[in-house]
């Protein structure tokens, strides 16, 4: 399936050997080996993880959208400023997704508090959510600033999905 992210993507990458280095798996012509994502972020979040003091990544949403049961371990991650540009990449260790209950919101809270630098007024912002991923990030890499045209308000966006079928001229 085409994508026109990813086109641009490459496009601003041409002239930065690191970043083309990164998204050479990511030919629009092969089907790719694994999913590329984008994650938005906001700080101190996105500080947090290119340092390694935050070592999960957290989605919560009200409808079951991406990344919910779209990342596998393996799978690369760009992590862009909030209108700014992609300063970062790693990949997806263990992935968790969950359908929120009141047990599995305690479990959350429990076992990953710390390793999402949860701060004050996190669990409250994310109380009404029904879903969540977490993600836990590896391979952590800051990269050279890159500037994309996205102009939504996605705060994730799947690139290129392992199950797209290669693109024909």
């Amino acid at each position: 399936m085409p994508s026109p992210l990813l086109d641009d993507l490459c496009a601003a990458a041409a002239d930065d050997p690191q970043w083309r280095r990164l998204l050479a798996p990511y030919d629009p012509f092969q089907a790719p080996p694994t999913s590329l994502h984008l994650a938005v972020l906001v700080e101190p979040y996105l500080t947090y993880l290119l340092d390694g003091r935050k070592t999960i990544e957290a989605r919560f949403t009200i409808h079951p959208r991406p990344p919910y049961r779209r990342v596998l371990a393996g799978d690369l991650l760009l992590l862009k400023r909030s209108a700014g540009p992609i300063v970062g990449a790693c990949r997806a260790g263990a992935v968790w997704d969950y359908q929120l209950d009141p047990d599995s919101w305690t479990d959350i809270r429990h076992d990953f508090a710390a390793a999402l630098c949860a701060q004050d007024g996190f669990w409250d912002e994310r109380a009404h959510a029904a879903y969540a991923t977490l993600i836990r990030v590896e391979q952590m890499q800051q990269l050279p600033a890159l500037p994309l045209g996205k102009r939504d308000r996605r705060g994730w966006v799947v690139i290129a999905d392992r199950a797209d079928t290669p693109r024909l001229l």
